[in-house]
């Protein structure tokens, strides 16, 4: 007989299935999107370096994960680029732009309840996470460290989704509000879409990402007309590359459809 697999219940696209033993963590006040201290910089060379080596043998040897279409990448290779994905490994989704990043330095914009997580979360700034402020005050700090990377011609990650649902092989719909900053900054974007297949041993699937763009905003429309285009745009091409997930590990249906 096969195990019976786990199901998940909900009630909005929004919904959280993993939770932070801190999920309420608040940024400090002084709390800094870019650091350039000296120390600063040098443990974050060392926590880089060991973390590129963690996430090969993560990604590759665990979650049995491999890249398609990586080349399409090097036609960005000399400017910033956003890479939107689908939000669907906890702990994957930190370490899995790597495999398609390489040497380009990448940061991920991602809640600052993730920085409350013990241990792992004081560690996250340091491999790039810039977590998105609880205060409204500081989204001008906040948006002038995503365009800085840019300027530096780095990866900006984005999971539109904002929630992760582990293993779902489907795309949740999205709102256009985190096109914002490849329309703003005229910066091209890329899907990375995670989809999952059975394997030949053991329950869990192997990950297969596929990649595509560069997109761009299309001229002569308003920057909301922008944003709504370019999110329609990477929406259905993440969309499609996600049929060719073969496998659910956990399954997701509404509520009522017990």
């Amino acid at each position: 007989m096969g195990t019976e697999k786990e199901i998940h219940y909900y009630q909005t696209y929004t919904d959280d299935f993993v939770f932070s033993k801190n999920q309420d963590f608040q940024l400090p006040e002084d709390y800094l999107w870019v650091n350039e201290t000296k120390g600063h910089q040098l443990l974050e060379k060392i926590l880089l370096k060991v973390a590129g080596v963690f996430a090969n043998i993560y990604c590759r040897v665990f979650l049995h994960a491999k890249v398609v279409n990586k080349k399409v990448l090097r036609q960005c290779k000399e400017e910033g680029i956003f890479l939107f994905g689908n939000h669907t490994q906890e702990v994957g989704d930190v370490f899995l732009p790597k495999l398609l990043c390489g040497g380009k330095r990448y940061f991920a914009i991602a809640s600052a309840a993730n920085l409350g997580i013990p241990v792992v979360g004081k560690l996250l700034p340091w491999l790039g996470a810039l977590p998105i402020p609880n205060d409204f005050r500081k989204m001008k700090d906040f948006k002038q460290a995503v365009y800085k990377r840019i300027e530096e011609k780095k990866c900006i990650v984005i999971y539109p989704e904002a929630h992760v649902w582990p293993y779902c092989t489907w795309i949740r719909p999205f709102p256009a509000t985190s096109f914002h900053y490849p329309v703003e900054s005229k910066t091209p974007s890329y899907a990375m879409t995670t989809t999952y297949q059975k394997r030949k041993w053991g329950k869990k699937p192997k990950i297969t990402i596929y990649v595509d763009g560069p997109f761009y905003a299309e001229e002569g429309l308003s920057k909301k007309q922008q944003r709504e285009k370019l999110r329609d745009t990477v929406y259905g091409v993440m969309k499609d590359r996600s049929q060719n997930s073969n496998y659910d590990y956990m399954i997701y249906k509404p509520k009522g459809r017990e």
